[in-house]
């Protein structure tokens, strides 16, 4: 119960802190013309909904296989989810609000909701996209560097960058700037990781 309601306040802290960026500048630039949840990608998903479904499940059972691989390079490292390490089903009710609040989300609405927005109305969707995607894979691995080298920290890097541009262009042109699909691939990846280490899957 804890570990859950901990979870709880740090996913609270979290959205506030990666979505306090965001909202003054909405507040400086884009008030006058949307509302901020609109803005900000925080919308219905628009589209050919079998099309959207689809893409989202090719691209979450890509990044838990590409996870997978990760966990195992990573496997004699304390990570984000070693807290959650042979607690087994007690521990699934803090791994879903730590893998759906506490990190894809408050990250989802930074990179692809803020980040990818803006530099794509300013430089257009490729250089956008690929901003958001370096941006993301270098907060996902430069801190392994010091601890696996160079040749996995690049790996990692890798990995999460080709499924952070795949996350934008779904959001972008599949889900008319909606960034509920990548919102869920993203949960879905970190509830993946977290039951791996709760259960020692890998």
């Amino acid at each position: 119960m804890t570990l859950f309601l901990n979870k709880v306040v740090s996913s609270i802290i979290q959205i506030i802190l990666f979505a306090l960026i965001p909202f003054i500048w909405w507040l400086i630039s884009g008030r006058e013309q949307e509302k901020f949840t609109q803005w900000i990608g925080i919308k219905k998903v628009e589209g050919n909904k079998n099309k959207v479904s689809i893409i989202v499940i090719a691209i979450s059972l890509v990044f838990m296989l590409l996870g997978a691989i990760t966990l195992y390079v990573l496997k004699d490292v304390e990570m984000a989810t070693s807290e959650f390490a042979d607690l087994r089903m007690s521990a699934l009710p803090a791994i879903f609000v730590y893998a759906i609040f506490n990190t894809a989300f408050p990250e989802e609405l930074f990179f692809r909701g803020f980040i990818l927005k803006r530099m794509s109305k300013k430089f257009g969707f490729i250089c956008g996209n690929c901003v958001q995607a370096i941006l993301f894979s270098l907060l996902h691995s430069v801190m392994f560097f010091s601890i696996v080298g160079i040749v996995k920290t690049m790996l990692i890097a890798s990995f999460t960058g080709v499924i952070a541009y795949s996350m934008g262009c779904a959001n972008e042109k599949i889900a008319n700037g909606s960034i509920i699909p990548s919102w869920i691939i993203h949960s879905l990846s970190n509830i993946f990781s977290g039951i791996c280490a709760a259960f020692t899957l890998i």
